[in-house]
């Protein structure tokens, strides 16, 4: 099996940007992009609060108010774990946002498989689709969650970790990176029938082509304005992908 490279694979989200724009799937986009911007916008915003207000009282080196070394440490300290506690909670948000609209990103994905191919995986109306999807949809998305939980809750520890926490920015963006090859490519993927499990050994075995998208997902999701409107493109991507470079070799 060929792997596909990881410059290669990090231009389907510009794919899914041409896709999202055609006439024949823009209403398949409509509810995805919604579901996004209300969860990002009303949570995130109560986020950003919360975190710049804690960093801003840090009291640690008040003592210390004359020392440029430890006003300058402060400021490099809160830089790494506020980046840390903001991709935690844009990872977070992201698997909130998929969990609510996993039936309309499986349709969605669904629909670009059928305009790129001319065939469908499932044979079904769009209606019966997103009602039948949503079981299965909604298992793997809570499994992604317990999957999130179980590798971040060590990985924020260890943001807290002196020295240890100078490359927690590094790492969190090649696990986000995974995370979001996981979470997208798992829309066509379960439109087959494949489990989380049968999709995360299926990714592991294409590394380069995992990373390579999902890292261009992790850089656009951090960027404010940009992050509203990922979803339904990364989705669109993402299905582009499995055409073409994963499609053969699953079915």
């Amino acid at each position: 099996m060929q792997d596909t490279g990881f410059i290669q694979a990090s231009r389907y989200l510009g794919t899914g940007l041409q896709l999202v724009k055609q006439p024949g799937l823009r209403r398949f986009v409509l509810v995805p992009l919604a579901i996004n911007i209300a969860v990002f916008a009303g949570l995130g915003m109560l986020t950003y609060g919360w975190v710049t207000g804690w960093l801003a009282g840090w009291s640690f080196f008040e003592q210390y108010s004359n020392s440029w070394f430890f006003l300058t440490l402060q400021s490099i300290l809160q830089f790494i774990i506020g980046f840390i506690l903001f991709v935690v909670f844009g990872y977070a948000f992201t698997l909130l946002a998929n969990l609510i609209g996993a039936p309309f990103n499986s349709l969605l994905s669904e629909r670009v498989e059928q305009y790129l191919t001319g065939s469908s995986p499932n044979a079904d109306p769009s209606m019966l689709f997103l009602i039948k999807s949503i079981p299965k949809t909604l298992g793997s998305e809570i499994s992604k969650l317990i999957y999130l939980a179980l590798w971040m809750i060590p990985l924020l520890i260890l943001g807290f970790v002196p020295v240890i926490n100078i490359i927690m920015p590094f790492v969190l963006f090649a696990f986000g990176a995974w995370m979001y090859a996981l979470e997208y490519l798992d829309y066509p993927l379960g439109n087959l029938g494949h489990g989380f499990k049968q999709v995360k050994s299926t990714l592991k075995s294409r590394r380069r082509l995992s990373l390579g998208f999902g890292s261009m997902v992790a850089l656009f999701s951090i960027v404010p304005v940009v992050n509203l409107v990922i979803m339904p493109v990364a989705v669109a991507g993402a299905t582009a992908l499995y055409v073409d470079k994963l499609r053969e070799d699953v079915i």
